[in-house]
C-alpha cells in the first residue's frame, strides 16, 4: 500500500484509480490535473507583470502538465522546464533559469526535490524568485507559498485502507483515494524579504502564515 503517491498510473504501479488491479492501492497527492495551474495562477497573483515561470524538475503527469501548459497560455506566461537528476543540478538549475530570466519558480514534486526542499528555498531567496510547491513543507523551509493537499489528512485516511486490507480485502479492488483536503502556506517572512507585498485578500485566504 502507498500513501501520498504522485502519479501511480505514470509510474506504472497501477493501471487506473478506480481499479488499480494487482496487489495495491492506497492514497495520491495527485490531486487533480490542475492543481499545478493554480499554483500557477497563485503566483500571477503576487507578481502581476510575470510572464515566464521555470518548472524545476517535471514530476508531472501527462494531463497535469497539458493543463499546465493551458493555465499559463491563458494566464501569459511562458514555461521553461529545467531537470534535476541529482543533488548536484540544483545550482546549476537556478543558474539556467535566472538566465533564461523566469520571474518566478513552479517547483515539481519527487523525493529529490523534497529531501532538498531547504536549499530549492535557499537558492529562491538569493536569485529573488518567488517559489511555489503542493506541500506545506517546502513553505516551511522557506518557499514563498504552497497549495496541496494536506499530508496528515492523507495518513489518517490511510488507516481505513489498512484496516479494510487486514479484515481481507483484496487491495486492487480497493480505489485510490484522491486527497478532499488542501491547505493553501504563505511565508510572509520570504515575500519581505523578496520585496513583495501579498495582496491582502489573497492574504486572508491562507489557511496559514508564516511570520
Amino acid at each position: 500500500m502507498f500513501v501520498a503517491a504522485g502519479d501511480p498510473v505514470g509510474g506504472g504501479f497501477i493501471a487506473d484509480l478506480a481499479r488499480p488491479g494487482g496487489n495495491i492501492t492506497g492514497l495520491t497527492t495527485e490531486a487533480s490535473r490542475e492543481i499545478q495551474a493554480k499554483n500557477l495562477a497563485l503566483l500571477k497573483e503576487v507578481v502581476p507583470r510575470l510572464s515566464r515561470v521555470g518548472l524545476l524538475g517535471q514530476v508531472l503527469s501527462q494531463d497535469a502538465f497539458a493543463a499546465l501548459e493551458v493555465g499559463a497560455r491563458k494566464l501569459n506566461v511562458a514555461l521553461e522546464v529545467v531537470d534535476i537528476r541529482s543533488p548536484d543540478d540544483f545550482e546549476g538549475a537556478f543558474a539556467t533559469m535566472v538566465g533564461k530570466r523566469v520571474g518566478a519558480v513552479l517547483v515539481g514534486g519527487g523525493p529529490l526535490p523534497y529531501m532538498r526542499r531547504q536549499q530549492i528555498a535557499e537558492l529562491a531567496l538569493k536569485h529573488r524568485l518567488p517559489a511555489i510547491q503542493v506541500l506545506k513543507e517546502f513553505a516551511e523551509a522557506g518557499l514563498l507559498m504552497t497549495y496541496g493537499p494536506n499530508l496528515p489528512d492523507l495518513y489518517r485516511r490511510a488507516a481505513t485502507y489498512v484496516a479494510k486490507i487486514l479484515g481481507g480485502a483484496k487491495p486492487g479492488d480497493l480505489p485510490v483515494q484522491l486527497p478532499d483536503k488542501y491547505e493553501f502556506v504563505i511565508n510572509l517572512k520570504t515575500a519581505k524579504a523578496l520585496g513583495l507585498t501579498v495582496p491582502p485578500p489573497l492574504l486572508a485566504t491562507a489557511d496559514e502564515v508564516i511570520e
